[in-house]
C-alpha cells in the first residue's frame, strides 16, 4: 500500500509538479528580447489580423483569460498586485495560466502514450520518466517565443497521436471518429492539425497492401483530410478582411541567410537525427520515415512562411520521433 502511494506521489511530481515549475521558469525566470508580449497590457491587436485571425479558439481564450486575470488582480488577488504588476501584465499572466493548463495536459498525454505498448528502454519505470522529462524539456525550451496557440495546438496534436495509437491497438472505430472531430476542432487552433493526418498515414500506410489492390487505408485518410479542409477553408472564406491574410509573411530568404535561423535549423536537424538513431527496430524507423514524408507539406510551409529560429515549429516532429522510437507497432496491414 505504501509502495503504491509512493508511486502515485512520484508520478504526480514527475508528470505535473516538475514540468509546471520548469514552465514557470521559462515564463518568469528567463527574460527574452525575442518577444514583447510581457509588456502587452491587453490582448495584442496583431492576434486578430494576418494569419493569427484564423486561430479563433486561442484568440477567444486569450481575451477571456486577460479579463479573468485583470479581475483577479484587482479583486481577490489585490494583495499580490504589486508583485504581479512587476512581473507582467494581465495579458501575460493570463497567457501563462492558459498555456500552463494545456502544457500539463500535454505532459499527462505524453505519460499515457509512453505507457502504451512501450518497448525496450521504456519498460523500465525510471527510464520512462527520464524520456518523459526529456520531452518536457523540449517543450519548455521553445517557450522563449511564447504564443497563445502553440501549447493548445500541441495538446490537440498529442491527443490525436494518442487516439491514433489507441485505434491501432484496439481497432475500435470510436477512436477514429473522435480523431476526425479532434482534427476539425484543432484546425481552429492552428494549422498543425494536418500533422495528425501525417501521423495516421505513417502508422497505417503500407505500400505492399496498395500493390495488392487494398485501398482501405486511403478511404480511412480521406475523412481526416476533409475534417481538416472544411474548417481551414471555411475560416478563410468567412474572415475576409483587409487585415487578414493567409500568411504573416514570406521568410525563406531570412531562413537561409540569418545566423539565428540557420542555428534553429541545425538544432532541429541534429535533434531529429539523434532521435532517428533511437529507432532500433525496422518497423519504428519505417513509421518515422513515412511520417516525415507525409509531413513534407508542413515542412515546406514553415520554410516559406515560418522562422527556423522559432524551433517550436519543429516540436511536433521531435516529440513524434521520441514516441515512435519507443512504441511497439502492429503490422500496418492489420488495418
Amino acid at each position: 500500500m505504501l509502495k503504491r502511494n509512493d508511486e502515485k506521489i512520484n508520478g504526480f511530481l514527475f508528470v505535473i509538479v516538475l514540468p509546471l515549475l520548469l514552465f514557470a521558469m521559462s515564463y518568469y525566470g528567463f527574460e527574452s528580447s525575442y518577444t514583447r508580449l510581457k509588456t502587452s497590457e491587453t490582448t495584442p491587436d496583431f492576434l486578430f489580423s494576418s494569419v493569427y485571425a484564423y486561430r479563433v479558439i486561442p484568440n477567444y481564450l486569450s481575451v477571456q483569460m486577460t479579463d479573468l486575470m485583470y479581475n483577479l488582480i484587482n479583486g481577490p488577488l489585490s494583495f499580490f498586485k504589486d508583485f504581479l504588476s512587476k512581473n507582467g501584465t494581465p495579458f501575460y499572466h493570463g497567457l501563462f495560466l492558459m498555456n500552463s493548463v494545456f502544457f500539463i495536459l500535454c505532459s499527462l498525454i505524453l505519460n499515457a502514450i509512453f505507457r502504451m505498448k512501450s518497448t525496450g528502454l521504456l519498460l523500465n519505470l525510471n527510464a520512462r520518466r527520464i524520456i518523459h522529462l526529456l520531452s518536457v524539456f523540449f517543450i519548455v525550451i521553445t517557450q522563449y517565443a511564447p504564443t497563445n496557440c502553440d501549447t493548445i495546438a500541441l495538446f490537440c496534436y498529442l491527443a490525436g497521436v494518442f487516439l491514433t495509437l489507441k485505434y491501432l491497438d484496439t481497432q475500435k472505430n470510436i477512436f477514429f471518429f473522435i480523431l476526425i472531430g479532434l482534427i476539425g476542432i484543432s484546425t481552429l487552433v492552428r494549422e498543425t492539425a494536418c500533422l495528425n493526418i501525417a501521423f495516421f498515414a505513417a502508422v497505417f500506410f503500407n505500400i505492399e497492401e496498395l500493390k495488392k489492390g487494398n485501398y482501405q487505408v486511403i478511404w480511412k485518410i480521406i475523412p481526416l483530410v476533409i475534417a481538416f479542409l472544411i474548417p481551414y477553408l471555411g475560416l478563410r472564406a468567412l474572415l475576409v478582411q483587409d487585415e487578414t491574410t493567409f500568411v504573416e509573411g514570406f521568410y525563406i530568404n531570412r531562413n537561409f541567410s540569418s545566423p539565428f535561423n540557420l542555428a534553429g535549423l541545425l538544432f532541429a536537424l541534429i535533434v531529429i537525427y539523434f532521435i532517428y538513431g533511437l529507432c532500433t527496430e525496422e518497423e519504428n524507423r519505417s513509421v518515422f520515415g513515412k511520417y516525415f514524408f507525409f509531413s513534407i507539406p508542413y515542412l515546406l510551409m514553415i520554410t516559406l512562411v515560418g522562422l527556423f529560429w522559432e524551433v517550436r515549429l519543429f516540436l511536433p516532429l521531435i516529440l513524434t520521433g521520441i514516441i515512435t522510437a519507443y512504441h511497439q507497432f502492429k503490422k500496418t496491414s492489420e488495418i
